[in-house]
């Protein structure tokens, strides 16, 4: 959602600079709040619900990441039934900063944030309309951090209460490190007994949650995931054709999950797996795949290894020219991994005589 100003737009920079010096007032906001209309959002979540208002407000986060902002805030205002009283909680909100924020807050930046809070609240509307019922959000507990590599992190974490999500979906991801900024992940597992979520990350260099998740935190923490989203990844229940998944870096998450998803409920498809990586040792989660390939006889996994002189010659190239070697007639086709790897991948694959319908990329959201 754009704001009423570009990025470099001096009252952006100047909003964001009032923003920084209140974003951890939400008490002051939640009293504000309840001085104006009693009891329209429980105390425990102002904080969550603050940095992400304040957040959206701010602007400046890439596609994917408001997105992820909008998704949580639209859960919330339709959890909360807040909509009726949109008025009162931008109010509120820019009230507060207003008051911490002196003398950044001047008439000019009033009239900009005003117009930024309407447009914020105008497409929180739109995403509320579209949200199903349930939380706006869920406390997990980190209980597991390996690093495969330095810059992958494979978290295991424990949501205080079960989350519904589906093989293939996306999550909004939020640390306390860095509160309101939200990015998506999408689990690795098909759900588990135990309630317990996977989440492969990888530290990019503009990717400043990321990086919080990969090289700060710990077993231990406590972080927080928004609702599901549909990432254009979920297997057609109706369907029983064979697959062929296509994985690059850490989208290879997803795609395992879809694995799983098949292994819990075999109904005689065979699927191919293939990984993407620069060499052998870039293979992260080599282990976990292993596992799965000796369990079930359905599942064939092949890396293939871009830039790997080593290699067999028959895992010698880039992820989608060794899927296409292994290309048979009748299969669906699911990819996802970066940007460099899907931008031609559909027309590659219609190129090859593949149906449109057979073949599945993520849609707006990140790998």
């Amino acid at each position: 959602m754009p704001t009423v100003f570009d990025d470099d737009h001096p009252a952006r920079v100047t909003l964001a600079a009032a923003w920084e010096s209140v974003d951890a007032r939400a008490g002051d906001f939640w009293c504000t709040l309840e001085d104006r209309r009693i009891g329209l959002l429980p105390h425990r979540d102002a904080p969550l619900f603050f940095t992400a208002l304040g957040r959206l407000l701010v602007g400046g986060d890439d596609p994917a990441s408001r997105a992820a902002l909008l998704q949580v805030l639209g859960r919330a205002y339709r959890h909360f039934d807040l909509l009726p009283h949109a008025t009162t909680i931008g109010d509120a909100l820019l009230a507060t900063v207003a008051r911490h924020a002196r003398p950044l807050w001047t008439p000019q930046l009033t009239i900009a944030a005003e117009r930024a809070l309407g447009r914020a609240t105008h497409a929180i509307r739109r995403a509320a309309a579209q949200a199903d019922n349930g939380p706006a959000w869920w406390h997990v507990q980190v209980i597991g951090h390996d690093r495969p590599s330095p810059n992958i992190a494979i978290l295991t974490v424990r949501p205080w209460r079960r989350l519904p999500f589906q093989p293939g979906q996306a999550v909004p991801v939020c640390t306390p490190r860095l509160p309101g900024h939200w990015r998506w992940l999408s689990p690795a597992n098909a759900p588990r007994a135990d309630g317990t979520v996977e989440l492969h990350v990888r530290a990019v260099p503009a990717g400043t949650v990321s990086h919080r998740l990969v090289h700060e935190v710990r077993p231990g923490e406590l972080l927080w995931l928004g609702p599901p989203g549909d990432t254009g990844l979920g297997l057609d229940p109706a369907s029983t054709s064979d697959l062929l998944l296509v994985a690059g870096g850490t989208g290879l998450a997803p795609l395992r999950a879809l694995v799983e998803q098949v292994a819990a409920a075999p109904n005689g498809r065979r699927v191919t797996l293939i990984v993407g990586a620069r060499t052998f040792t870039d293979l992260y989660d080599a282990i976990a795949l292993d596992k799965l390939q000796c369990a079930h006889d359905w599942l064939t996994i092949v890396p293939a290894l871009s830039d790997d002189p080593c290699a067999e010659p028959a895992e010698q190239g880039d992820a989608l020219t060794i899927a296409l070697d292994h290309h048979q007639p009748g299969q669906d086709i699911y990819l996802c991994g970066p940007p460099a790897m899907l931008v031609d991948a559909r027309a590659r694959l219609l190129a090859r005589g593949i149906r449109a319908g057979r073949i599945h990329l993520p849609n707006s959201f990140t790998c």
